[in-house]
């Protein structure tokens, strides 16, 4: 799901992720979505696989799921 926020300018996306379950999973994929140009805050919580991502501008899908595999996930897709 891609949404404009009440931001202007932002778009807030929110990821499917497989393999979190703890709150250390959680850290290590936001800390490497965090590090991604644009992005300005991410959420991720383990319980439902849900990553949010507020960004200046639409994600490249393929830098996402880049990040998430460097974190030792999996990016399923947009939720």
């Amino acid at each position: 799901m891609t949404a404009q926020t009440g931001t202007p300018g932002s778009v807030t996306t929110v990821y499917q992720v497989s393999g979190m379950s703890c709150g250390h999973c959680e850290g290590s994929v936001s800390g490497e979505i965090s590090a991604i140009p644009g992005v300005s805050s991410v959420k991720a919580v383990a319980s439902t696989g849900e990553v949010t991502v507020v960004s200046a501008a639409a994600l490249d899908e393929s830098a996402v799921r880049a990040a998430v595999d460097e974190a030792g996930f999996e990016l399923v897709g947009t939720a």
